[in-house]
């Protein structure tokens, strides 16, 4: 089964500083812990995707318009609502072992190389709806 676990934040749910006040050794520890997760991940055959996101304020939300231009807008703001990092897309036996999996990506190296403990969404990728549907 494939399950996205999506690395969100927002300024309730974080302890650490931003990323723009980390130093960069510690920047340097947690995209290599990322990359080797992802490798480990790779090499057993259960990574579909990983990916990471430019911060929120390069972010555009984009409605469409009866008959016009699509409305563009800047956001989400990290201050104010909760936006997506990033996502990995696992393809795994069982739910736990997706759990498993954000558990070990929750506990990236932040500041001081102490894990961040980030809050990671686990949701299974649907195949098709519902049956009931």
């Amino acid at each position: 089964m494939k399950y996205m676990l999506l690395m969100q934040f927002s300024a309730q749910n974080v302890d650490f500083p931003k990323l723009d006040e980390w130093q960069p050794q510690e920047i340097q520890a947690h995209i290599r812990f990322m990359k080797e997760t992802n490798a480990e991940l790779a090499a057993a055959g259960e990574l579909v995707d990983a990916q990471g996101l430019a911060m929120p304020e390069q972010a555009r939300i984009v409605r469409s318009h009866s008959g016009g231009a699509p409305v563009v807008t800047e956001g989400p703001f990290p201050e104010s609502k909760e936006w997506v990092a990033g996502w990995w897309i696992v393809d795994c036996e069982t739910e736990q072992r997706a759990i498993e999996i954000a558990a070990a990506v929750s506990a990236a190296p932040g500041p001081g190389g102490r894990p961040l403990n980030m809050p990671i969404e686990v949701r299974q990728v649907m195949a098709a709806p519902p049956s009931e549907l």
